[in-house]
């Protein structure tokens, strides 16, 4: 009997080693002798456009340094499916406000693609270095610009004020670099950063210059957006005209007295706290002091709700 029940174990034992080294050896096999089952998805480089401009002005594609650093920025945001489409519904409501200060301003209208690099159209936008809004201004620089920053009011945060601004800016860098492309490098870098390049490397010309790694991809960035989003059909981004953001329909009241309390009046107004901040995101807390001989001016829904 013990000798029956030594070899009964062994036997046993050598059954629960087979079961349990046998998947393993399968699963070996099966690895060495089937294939990954073909994907359907492609993956395919854009193509990069024959002819670009950029405020009018040529961009040297022929260059091979010119053609991979812009086909860098089309791969990366040419992917950034969601990015598009999202940007695709904004800009149906942004771009005709921009469109028009900048035109109101003398500033070409390309300048619309480097508020997207900017901000990606977010009103609310903050970079880890303290630029905020539209176009992306710092506090210290800001008020040079027409813009009020303070406890209270940001006009940065305003679309109509901060293009204003940022119009004002690339003007004056226009007047001294002598070109838009270099005008708009500045705006990432500084006019004295870019000033301080163009010196030491004895050129304005933007392709040309060696600058910042930030700054050296933002021309290109923003090539990129407006390739993008002017030939965004043809390039695979379907949206109907219903998909997209319409400007919400609106009402002003210009205030010309402190406001003490900004829900009290949105309900005297027919609408809510809630509204009033979407609609007026320059607006920072919940109230709006208003100085002597100061007056802004709110939206409000076009219709009382």
């Amino acid at each position: 009997m013990k000798r029956f029940s030594a070899v009964f174990n062994f036997a046993g034992g050598m059954a629960v080693a087979f079961l349990l080294i046998s998947p393993l050896a399968f699963k070996g096999n099966a690895n060495k002798n089937n294939r990954p089952e073909p994907v359907t998805a492609e993956w395919r480089a854009p193509a990069i456009p024959q002819q670009l401009s950029f405020a009018g002005e040529t961009v040297p594609l022929d260059r091979w340094d010119v053609r991979e650093r812009f086909d860098r920025e089309l791969l990366i945001n040419s992917y950034s499916t969601a990015n598009i489409l999202y940007l695709l519904k904004l800009s149906n409501r942004y771009f005709p406000v921009i469109s028009e200060r900048l035109k109101a301003n003398g500033v070409p209208d390309d300048f619309k693609y480097l508020c997207i690099a900017e901000s990606n159209l977010q009103s609310g936008a903050r970079s880890s270095v303290g630029a905020v809004g539209f176009w992306q201004f710092m506090s210290y620089t800001a008020p040079g610009f027409g813009l009020e920053t303070t406890s209270a009011v940001d006009e940065r945060m305003d679309l109509v004020q901060s293009t204003d601004a940022a119009a004002k800016y690339l003007k004056q860098a226009y007047n001294k670099f002598g070109n838009w492309t270099a005008a708009a490098a500045s705006f990432n870098c500084g006019q004295g950063g870019y000033n301080k390049q163009a010196t030491f490397q004895r050129t304005k010309h933007y392709y040309d210059l060696q600058l910042p790694e930030e700054t050296n991809r933002y021309i290109f960035r923003i090539l990129a957006f407006k390739h993008i989003l002017e030939n965004a059909e043809a390039l695979g981004y379907r949206m109907s005209d219903a998909e997209k953001y319409d400007e919400i329909p609106y009402r002003t009241v210009t205030v010309t007295s402190t406001i003490s309390n900004l829900a009290d009046f949105a309900i005297q107004n027919g609408t809510t706290y809630k509204i009033i901040r979407l609609m007026n995101p320059w607006v920072r807390g919940q109230s709006l002091p208003v100085g002597k001989g100061k007056s802004y001016v709110l939206k409000l829904p076009a219709k009382s709700s």
